[in-house]
This record gives C-alpha cells, structure tokens and sequence, in this order.
C-alpha cells in the first residue's frame, strides 16, 4: 500500500469513525427507547417537559382557580384536553373514588394510570419527573389538588416527553465525553500508526543517510514493509553495499599503488645504485684495463635496460588504463607465428638451462587476426611470471597450443612453486603480486598479468590460471580465430 493511500485512508478514518459513532448511537438510541424509527421527527416537534411553568399557574390562576366548577363542564374539560392534545399533553380529573375525566389517549395507559399518586394530601400542586411507564413510554405531569362542594377532586395534565429528546438531554454530557474520547483515541491510534509505519522508517533512513555521510558503512539499512519507503529503504542498502564494496577496492587500490611506488623506487634505485657504482669506477680508474672497463659498461648497459623495461611496463599499462593503446591487427599464419616465438624463446631459456617442451597442435592453413606486438608481450609476460618463481633444481616450461570451437587454446605451464589459493582470485588485478617473501630477489611490479589480461581482451579472448602450491602453475589463453577486427588500427 502506497504511502498517499495510507494518508488518504488515515484521514478519511479520522473523519468517518466519530461521525459513524455518533449515528449508530443515535439510531440505537432511538430504538431502544422508541421501540423503531417512526417517531424520530417528533424531536424537533415535542417539547421534552409539555407546557412550561408559567403556562400552568396562568391555566390554574386565571381559569381554574377563579372557578373550580369548570373541572366539572364536561364541555369545557373537553376542548380543553382537545387543545393540549396537539402539544401531547392530556388531562386526567379524578377523586378518591372514581375518574371523572380522561383523555382518550391515556385511556390505555394502565400502568401511567395505577402510578398516580393523590394530589390533594399536599394542598396545592406536585411535579413528578419524567419516567418510563412501559413500552418506552416517558410521561411528565403537573397534579393540582382543589376542593369542589366538599369534594377533594386532582387534576392531572399529563406530558408525553419523546424518550430521544429526553436521554439526549439526559445523557448529553456523557455523549460528549464519549465523543471526544473516540476522536482522542482515534487521532492517537492513527498517530501511533502512521508513526510505526511511515515516520520511524524515514528516521531510520535519516539515520542512515546520516551515518553514510560521516564514512560509516558498516551498519546495515533495516527495511520493513514493501511500500515506497521499504523500497527507498532497499536503494539504500544496494548504495552502502556498492559503497562499500568501492570503498574497500580504492583502499585496495591505494594500498597496491603505495607498495607499487615501493617496489618501483626499489626496482629503479638498485640498478641506478649500480649504474653509479661503476660509473664511479671508470672516474676513478678502477677499471684499468680495456677488459675491465667493457665489463663495466656492460654491467652499465644492463641495469639501464631493466630500468627502461620497467618504465615501458608502466608506460604500456597505463595507455591500456587510459584505452589509449593503438593496437594494429593483422592476418597471421597461427601455426608460423607461433613458431617463431617458440624458437626465440627456446634460445632465452636454454641460456638459463631451464627446459622448454611444446607440442602445437595446429595445421598449417589457420589464420586469425592478431597484433603482433601485443600478442608477444602477451606470451613473453607469462613466460616471466613463470621464471621468477622457478625453485627446483630441474625447471621446466610446457606449452601446447590447439584449436578447438574456432579459438586458439594455448596453455603455458611451468613446475615453480605456484599460487597460494587465498591469491588465485587477485592474480590479474593490476599492482597485485602473490607473496612478496617468495622471493626477494624478483619481486616484480604487479602489472605483468594485469597487462596480459588488458591485451587479451582487446583480442575477444579469455585468460585463466590453475594453479597448486608447491606443484606449478598453468596459464590458459583463448583467442577467437574467426575474429571480425580489421587489419586498420583499433584504440
């Protein structure tokens, strides 16, 4: 349910629980002390006591009490009774002895009739309240007591009072009362509600928000219900999850980036140390002989080139961050290509003594788009990943080329000490280096992989790696030999 909806039902409950209270009273009011609605018009028609005071002392004074012998004209008594009949009020003379007149319409009234009390034991007149006399029948009389030829005669000028009229006179406080505790009830109620379902889940949300602003991203978002707040409440927790998750790869990010500028200032400081070094001897004339100083300016040469290897990697790596590497695709011979790096890299290895086998199993005809420049790097990453963690006395590289589903399939695996398990899912992320302790001496920068990844897949291809420690680790690429890629540039 909508929250517009739950407003639109509060109010109109506000509004139509009271009302609705105060009719059902009504009507059951009006049947229980009328016996049916019939005679509900008369409310604003009957007055609830008759005749009012003056009304009767003028009547008694003026008429009666002047000459108490028209209690005895018939035809006076009955034009009178015809009179007061209209306003529901009738008359009953009587003595101690017999009824001397009364209206038709008391006639039937046994109970009213048996109820009346003698007048004439209190001198001048008595007022009765207004009482039911069965049938929810409520009268209210005024008796007067006169003597006429010796004779103790009571007049009695009966008032039928409308029982609704009457009880709402009555009860009318209560009523009110009862009213205003349904509204406070109802109103409280409603507030408890909507504060329960609409204001304490927007708090909470506040809440929150409030804490997301202050870096905390800890505290899960509690959601109730299913309305537009429940769903509010769901985009909030999918916001501090996916902060959350983005906060804890930057700090990932950072933390690699900071032991990457570690590692570099190592990797650049040894062979600028050495470099210097013997840069320093040739000043000095250490190097006395030709011999010696070729040896010098070799060792020169060298460390200057692992310095350009890695500022090329870094170079290299952060034009595929920026997608701003030019690769340049064309058709090559699968099984030639392959080959001649195959031969390149038998004689880089051999120099090492560690054994290269391979088995391509490839005809002679497929062809597929590659960048050559690229792919080799490719190759060449894996292949150094591979050597800096070569342990065992007998070091051995495998690789096996096919194809099959229309990809190249080629897997290069090696019998170093492999990948723990808790690294397998970090290997390819970019800064990432396994276990700094493996081996002090080639700890990398982290970027190899990564870039092997990043040109793989600008081929359309996939990279994966299997590894068990201690045992070795295999590298598989797979590269669609049907490629579309044209043989212009692509950045």
């Amino acid at each position: 349910m909508s929250i517009r909806l739950k407003l639109l039902l509060s109010y109109l409950i506000m509004l139509v629980v009271p009302l609705l209270t105060l009719i059902v009273t009504s009507i059951l009011l009006v049947i229980i002390f009328k016996g049916d609605l019939h005679d509900i018009r008369m409310i604003y028609e009957t007055n609830i006591e008759g005749f009012e005071e003056e009304d009767y002392h003028r009547l008694i004074k003026q008429s009666i009490e002047q000459n108490p012998d028209l209690l005895l004209d018939r035809n006076y008594v009955n034009r009178l009774s015809s009179q007061l009949s209209s306003k529901q009020t009738y008359l009953l003379i009587r003595t101690d002895e017999q009824m001397i007149y009364v209206s038709d319409e008391l006639r039937t009234k046994a109970i009213l009739l048996s109820k009346l009390t003698p007048i004439h034991n209190n001198d001048l007149r008595s007022v009765s309240r207004t009482k039911s006399y069965g049938n929810n029948d409520y009268y209210h009389y005024v008796g007067y007591a006169f003597h006429i030829q010796n004779k103790a005669i009571d007049l009695y000028i009966i008032t039928k009072v409308d029982p609704i009229v009457y009880f709402s006179k009555k009860y009318a406080p209560y009523l009110l009362g009862a009213v205003i505790v349904v509204l406070v009830l109802t109103n409280v109620l409603l507030t408890l509600y909507m504060s329960r379902r609409i204001i304490r889940p927007i708090m909470s949300l506040r809440r929150s928000a409030l804490s997301f602003t202050k870096g905390n991203l800890n505290d899960p978002v509690i959601v109730h219900g299913k309305d537009e707040i429940g769903q509010l409440g769901v985009v909030f927790e999918k916001l501090r999850t996916q902060l959350l998750h983005s906060f804890r790869v930057q700090e990932q990010f950072e933390n690699n980036r900071k032991e990457l500028i570690i590692n570099i200032s190592h990797d650049l400081k040894t062979p600028i140390t050495s470099i210097r070094g013997y840069v320093d001897g040739l000043i000095e004339g250490v190097a006395f002989s030709l011999e010696k100083t070729e040896k010098y300016l070799r060792t020169i040469s060298t460390k200057a080139a692992e310095m350009d290897r890695l500022i090329d990697e870094l170079f290299l790596y952060s034009k595929l961050d920026l997608n701003r590497m030019t690769f340049v695709f064309e058709t090559v011979n699968v099984k030639a290509f392959l080959a001649d790096w195959i031969e390149e890299l038998a004689f880089e290895l051999e120099k090492d003594r560690i054994i290269l086998l391979f088995n391509i199993q490839i005809i002679d005809s497929i062809e597929m788009k590659v960048d050559r420049k690229s792919f080799r790097r490719v190759l060449e990453n894996i292949i150094q990943n591979s050597l800096k963690y070569m342990n065992k006395e007998e070091k051995i590289i495998q690789l096996v080329a096919s194809i099959s589903n229309s990809n190249l399939n080629l897997t290069i695996e090696d019998n170093g000490s492999g990948i723990p398990d808790s690294a397998m899912p970090y290997i390819f992320d970019r800064f990432y280096r396994a276990d700094l302790s493996r081996n002090s001496e080639k700890t990398g920068n982290g970027l190899g992989l990564a870039i092997a990844k990043r040109i793989v897949l600008e081929h359309n291809g996939s990279i994966s790696a299997e590894s068990m420690e201690g045992l070795g680790t295999k590298m598989t690429i797979s590269i669609p030999i049907n490629d579309s890629k044209d043989q212009a540039a692509v950045t």
